[in-house]
């Protein structure tokens, strides 16, 4: 049995702990109302970032959702086999490709985007306006703390 002292840190206290779980619990959500439309929490950052500018570059996508090269390529070539994307040459640089949505994917945009307003308001629920704000800009700044010390 672990004694409490000042090492210690309980799951409750810690920050990167429940903000994991919450993520965890969003995601979990997620899945249960997208799995229907071929889509899993793992393409869904992609999929938004392409809503809004299609024909991004690999490259462009991973600095947009935060995701490393190799994770990018396995999520798109998944994404591909799916039918959710497809890679087009660059017409001003034969070496890249353009990653663009499907028919398949601008048909259940909707639907997508209609379920992650669900599980948002299920996870906000009792919440004012004013809460949801103040917490969403705590998390960018706690996010831009973190991607500044990254970056240095």
């Amino acid at each position: 049995m672990n004694s409490p002292d000042a090492a210690s840190l309980a799951r409750h206290d810690s920050l990167g702990y429940q903000v994991n779980h919450l993520g965890r619990l969003l995601a979990q959500g997620l899945r249960r109302r997208t799995e229907g439309l071929g889509v899993v929490p793992g393409q869904f950052a992609q999929l938004l970032a392409l809503y809004e500018e299609d024909g991004l570059t690999q490259r462009e996508l991973c600095d947009r959702v935060r995701i490393e090269q190799p994770t990018m390529a396995s999520t798109l070539q998944r994404m591909e086999r799916d039918g959710l994307v497809e890679r087009v040459p660059d017409p001003d640089d034969r070496r890249r490709a353009r990653v663009m949505l499907t028919d398949q994917s601008r048909r259940i945009e909707t639907d997508l985007t209609t379920a992650a307003r669900k599980v948002n308001s299920v996870a906000t629920e009792g919440l004012s306006k004013a809460e949801v704000e103040a917490f969403m800009a705590t998390l960018d700044k706690l996010i831009s703390n973190l991607e500044s010390r990254h970056a240095s």
